[in-house]
């Protein structure tokens, strides 16, 4: 049986990604900060989940907590970051761009350093990031997340790149959601926003594939052509 590890599975893609796994015969180590919410979420198969309780922002913790994570399911195969935080935030409150800095950048590259690091020494394992096409240009709204995302989508394909000259069995996806149904999903008037379900069995096909970058729902690809194309004097004054 396999062992998979998904980091922020206490709601959205995280949760729902959990829940697919399982089905599909996965032992499941769930993370999150809110106890009760992992709980509950053990409850519908307790033989399957293994929770741990943390926040990937405490990097102290993180090493540890993972180390006993993994321990628990007698191994790991496959491992997803979810976890991710981001807000408008037009008036430039550094708390707010701290809070995502410190969620998106320090804590995502403890937990990915640490995931492959186990990766490396096993000589196999897969690893997955959801990133946000948010990551492809920057923004007045939100300046910290989708800068955030750049530095996710960049250091991903920077462990792709390790992964590759160590000519092993380690695998990076890059999984690039527009906007799915989720808390993070903010802002009115949003268009092709999809369910977590249809979400989430997308990016399971995507890991299922070892694809390299996916994005989530499939017609967002086109939006992410568009995006790259605006001319940056035009882009500037959006």
């Amino acid at each position: 049986m396999k062992k998979a590890i998904i980091i922020g599975a206490t709601s959205g893609i995280g949760k729902g990604l959990a829940k697919l796994l399982v089905v599909n015969s996965y032992k499941v180590g769930i993370t999150g900060r809110r106890t009760e919410l992992l709980e509950e979420l053990k409850s519908e198969n307790p033989n399957f989940y293994y929770v741990k309780t943390f926040d990937i922002t405490d990097i102290i913790k993180v090493a540890e907590k993972l180390e006993e994570l993994t321990a628990e399911l007698g191994g790991l195969d496959l491992a997803v970051i979810c976890s991710g935080t981001g807000d408008m935030n037009e008036t430039l409150d550094f708390k707010v761009e701290k809070r995502t800095i410190d969620t998106n950048v320090i804590g995502f590259t403890c937990v990915a350093d640490w995931v492959f690091n186990y990766f490396e020494k096993q000589k196999s394992g897969h690893l997955v990031g959801i990133s946000s096409i948010a990551g492809l240009r920057g923004s007045r709204q939100a300046p910290s997340y989708y800068a955030s995302k750049a530095y996710q989508i960049n250091y991903l394909e920077g462990l792709r790149q390790k992964a590759t000259k160590l000519k092993g069995q380690i695998f990076v996806t890059d999984i690039r959601p527009g906007l799915v149904d989720t808390e993070m999903a903010k802002g009115e008037g949003l268009f092709w926003v999809a369910s977590v379900d249809k979400a989430t069995r997308q990016i399971y096909k995507a890991i299922k594939k070892k694809k390299k970058i996916v994005y989530v729902t499939k017609r967002w690809g086109l939006i992410a052509k568009i995006i790259r194309l605006i001319p940056r004097p035009i882009y500037n004054r959006m």
